[in-house]
């Protein structure tokens, strides 16, 4: 029995760093408004304020510092900003508890080459890299996506063996969206995969030759692990910050 290949790879970038960031605002600034007619020019300056209230608020002006440790130990391929939101366009894996048996098998094995392996919370199919927008142009970005996928149908595929070619035609319409945004557009020659886990640091050495070979062989004897396999494209999603857009295929 033939199923999709089984890979190790590692990523230029966090697909799951797309986390809430924090809204710009404004505020009045003080001294915006003019002096009133006939206000001393005394009273309008402004008197130095004391040591002990600068030290009060450190770092005001600075945006939260990163802490890797919430995050798994993975760090961020940007710097947190105010007013950014780390943006990510895919389809959604929804995945049967028969492909969570097989994962169950799988995970175990290859803890065996790299322990520090860690299942992922939810499956997916990039059709983007992860990329920053700020606030005000989600919706315009949104709205663009939305137009450009309109007319794409629903479709099954599996990576590489099937499915490759409708994968390209939906990264060549993102492509062109993040272009109109001025974004970083996806890879060349991309290889389409659902990640199962992951881990901190490059560990393709341990994973190529016999782990892989021996994956792939549970993989080949799981029973229907060739439809168990099959992804139901159904719908695109796009993750900007906390903010969750569906986009339905026809």
């Amino acid at each position: 029995m033939s199923t999709a290949p089984l890979v190790g790879y590692s990523s230029s970038g966090s697909e799951d760093e797309a986390e809430a960031e924090a809204k710009a605002g404004t505020r009045a600034q003080p001294g915006a408004r003019g002096r009133s007619r006939g206000q001393s020019p005394l009273s309008s300056q402004r008197l130095p304020v004391p040591e002990s209230v600068l030290h009060m608020f450190p770092g005001t002006e600075e945006g939260p510092a990163d802490d890797s440790a919430k995050h798994g130990g993975r760090v961020r391929t940007f710097p947190h900003e105010r007013g950014n939101w780390a943006t990510h366009v895919y389809i959604p894996y929804e995945a049967r508890e028969e492909f969570l048996d097989l994962l169950d098998v799988l995970l175990p094995h290859a803890q065996t080459y790299v322990p520090r392996l860690v299942r992922m919370e939810a499956f997916h199919l990039s059709l983007s890299q992860s990329v920053v927008l700020r606030h005000h142009w989600i919706l315009p970005f949104v709205q663009v996506l939305k137009d450009r996928v309109a007319s794409f149908q629903r479709f099954v595929g599996l990576e590489v063996t099937s499915g490759h070619a409708q994968f390209l035609d939906l990264v060549s319409e993102v492509d062109k969206v993040m272009e109109e945004f001025d974004l970083t557009t996806f890879y060349q020659d991309p290889s389409f995969h659902v990640s199962l886990a992951w881990c901190v640091g490059d560990a393709r050495l341990q994973l190529e030759g016999q782990c892989l070979q021996e994956l792939q062989e549970i993989v080949d004897a799981f029973e229907d692990s060739e439809m168990l396999l099959r992804m139901h494209a159904e719908q695109i999603r796009c993750k900007s910050g906390n903010k969750f857009f569906s986009m339905p295929l026809k």
